[in-house]
């Protein structure tokens, strides 16, 4: 049986990458990083994913435009099709993808976004949870689609807003819980149990505390 390939997109570090890629090395995951693909020529992530062995690229995007982003997407299908990519893992990829990148990969796109979504899609998720006074914050997965963090859910964690929170804390509480959700889903969607996922009410399996 032939593993799918995962390619993963960063745009910095990639702390959500190293929390992936340590999972799966401790638990043999059914699945080939393949590659993982930068717009940003300076991200540490990239450093890191070479010392594990994984092939990486570098697909700037500043040449391009605002006014030319289908162009640029197709640069970006072109590569993962070149590396003849099963899954693609958004891992702090700071890019919205069009159309163009969305309908070429269906429903093969995850993605992780700082809230409880249908809560807070967009930026600054932290400073507005607590703008809203939610009792409640945290972290989903979803696969990707044409809207703006929409596409169907499959995995949250969720932590409490306490009273001293700043947005840094909060974030903080966050993250380590992205670190725990994403490889959770990536490792299940790997294996084959997405149809589990969809239909589990936001992935309730695998919700954190």
């Amino acid at each position: 049986m032939t593993h799918p390939r995962v390619a993963i997109l960063i745009s910095g570090r990639g702390s959500n990458m190293t929390a992936i890629l340590d999972a799966a090395a401790r638990e043999d995951w059914p699945c080939t990083f393949a590659l993982v693909l930068s717009n940003n020529a300076d991200a540490r992530g990239l450093i890191t994913a070479a010392e594990r062995g994984i092939s990486t690229v570098v697909c700037d995007h500043r040449p391009y435009g605002r006014a030319r982003r289908p162009e640029y997407d197709a640069e970006l299908v072109r590569t993962l099709q070149e590396h003849a990519i099963d899954w693609i893992v958004l891992a702090g990829f700071m890019r919205i993808l069009s159309p163009v990148f969305t309908r070429a990969f269906p429903r093969r796109i995850l993605n992780i976004h700082p809230s409880l979504l249908p809560r807070f899609p967009g930026l600054r998720t932290h400073e507005r949870a607590l703008e809203a006074g939610v009792a409640d914050h945290g972290c989903s997965v979803h696969l990707v689609d044409e809207s703006l963090d929409g596409g169907p859910l499959l995995g949250q964690a969720r932590v409490p807003v306490l009273p001293a929170d700043t947005p840094e804390s909060l974030a903080a509480r966050v993250l380590v819980q992205e670190h725990i959700l994403y490889p959770a889903v990536v490792r299940a969607v790997v294996s084959g149990d997405l149809p589990r996922l969809l239909s589990e009410p936001a992935g309730a399996s695998l919700d954190q505390p």
